[in-house]
């Protein structure tokens, strides 16, 4: 076994003791339930850990993460975990997360080409496309990077809020937030980028689905 896989098994292990003797009852009553009230879609970048930055222990937050937090209507693995976290696990809160410097996202701005990412990354293209009058007029490099890094959340969202199971969920009544967050490297800090939706009124209605039996 090498160093550093067994630097991390000694960490866990003193992670484990230090989290029992501070609360002899954590790990008994995180086995009996998973009930986390938040639903976190973030960038796999090792750099962005949920739990962490919001400062809230394991049980707390359901977590997807994938290269750039991105929301496509036919990524199964995503979807699964959206409804696996609304229908049973009955999540208030579904956290788009995003970060400023995102090499995802800063890939998608460039014509060379990275083999099969390229196809995930399109869809970021396509974000930039929409907005390109916008991003094109942002002489700055750096700073139309952290442009498009918020303009990919708040896409985002709309991906997720466009799902026939979060509209269901609000058809039923169940209460369910979706907002979208974007975190900085340099500072540690979230800042919220005011596009929380909450309704279907709030969306678009060409992506408004009627409940089967309506």
């Amino acid at each position: 076994m090498s160093d550093d896989i067994k630097r991390l098994l000694e960490n866990n292990r003193k992670w484990s003791e230090a989290i029992r003797e501070e609360n002899p009852d954590f790990f008994p009553t995180l086995e009996k339930q998973q009930a986390p009230p938040y639903l976190w879609i973030g960038c796999s970048d090792s750099r962005v850990p949920a739990n962490e930055i919001v400062g809230v222990m394991p049980g707390e937050v359901f977590v997807h993460r994938n290269v750039a937090n991105v929301v496509v209507h036919t990524d199964l693995n995503c979807l699964s975990v959206i409804q696996f976290a609304v229908e049973v696990l009955k999540v208030r809160h579904i956290i788009v997360t995003g970060h400023y410097g995102c090499g995802g996202v800063k890939a998608s701005m460039l014509p060379a080409q990275n083999g099969l990412i390229d196809n995930w990354l399109r869809h970021i293209k396509d974000v930039y496309s929409l907005h390109q009058a916008e991003l094109d007029g942002i002489g700055d490099e750096r700073e139309r990077l952290r442009r498009l890094c918020e303009l990919n959340v708040q896409h985002q969202v709309r991906h997720v809020c466009s799902t026939a199971i979060v509209q269901n969920a609000w058809s039923r009544g169940q209460s369910l937030s979706v907002h979208g967050w974007i975190y900085g490297l340099k500072d540690g800090l979230v800042k919220d980028l005011d596009v929380t939706v909450s309704s279907p009124g709030e969306i678009s209605p060409i992506y408004i689905y009627s409940r089967p039996g309506a």
